[in-house]
């Protein structure tokens, strides 16, 4: 980022971590290996710790581990899933807090962007992204934003199907799919970046 000779822009997009969960937990055999692959990278990065165990659990199904065993076969799923998405929200935790204390330089270079926004919003939020990268916006470009967001139907049985679909509907799908007690969960467990993001 410091390097003159690079004109590098960063967007770095966040979704609200209940509708994150809640995808994840859909397409959960799709995402086992990426989950232990996210698991494997927060044993490398960070030294553990007895707190640090005690949080690691938060958002596994209740009863899932029983006297320090591994989990049975038929929940492991679950509990790469819900390990892999604390790790995505403390690292998001650190990616916001270094932006909160940036110097100018780097502010001038980076941006977020709320999945939520881009779907509410999707031609003022393309405009946006496209003036801090310093580009024009193609009229085609905005039908196409639109086209993809507002679509005729949302369909939640292929989450990562990437087709024109009415992307407002997914935004809030997790409240119909997600018990109490795991929105609880995801709440606890990425709650300083949900009330930074303003989620």
């Amino acid at each position: 980022l410091r390097e003159p000779g690079l004109n590098l822009r960063v967007v770095q997009l966040f979704r609200d971590p209940r509708a994150v969960h809640n995808s994840r937990l859909k397409a959960r055999q799709a995402l086992l290996r990426e989950s232990v692959q996210v698991l494997r990278s927060r044993h490398r990065a960070e030294p553990r710790g007895p707190a640090r165990h005690q949080q690691q659990h938060l958002l596994l199904p209740p009863g899932l581990l029983g006297g320090g065993r591994a989990p049975q076969p038929q929940h492991r799923a679950e509990f790469f899933l819900g390990g892999a998405l604390e790790v995505i929200c403390q690292a998001w935790l650190r990616d916001l807090l270094l932006a909160r204390r940036a110097p100018d330089w780097l502010r001038r270079r980076y941006t977020q962007l709320r999945y939520e926004d881009l779907v509410r919003e999707p031609r003022a939020e393309l405009r946006r992204l496209l003036r801090f990268a310093g580009l024009t916006v193609p009229p085609a470009l905005e039908d196409f934003v639109l086209n993809m967001t507002r679509g005729a139907a949302y369909s939640s049985d292929r989450p990562f199907l990437i087709s024109a679909r009415d992307a407002r509907e997914a935004v809030h799908a997790w409240r119909e799919r997600l018990s109490r007690q795991q929105v609880r969960q995801v709440e606890a467990a990425c709650g300083e970046a949900m009330s930074i993001l303003a989620y």
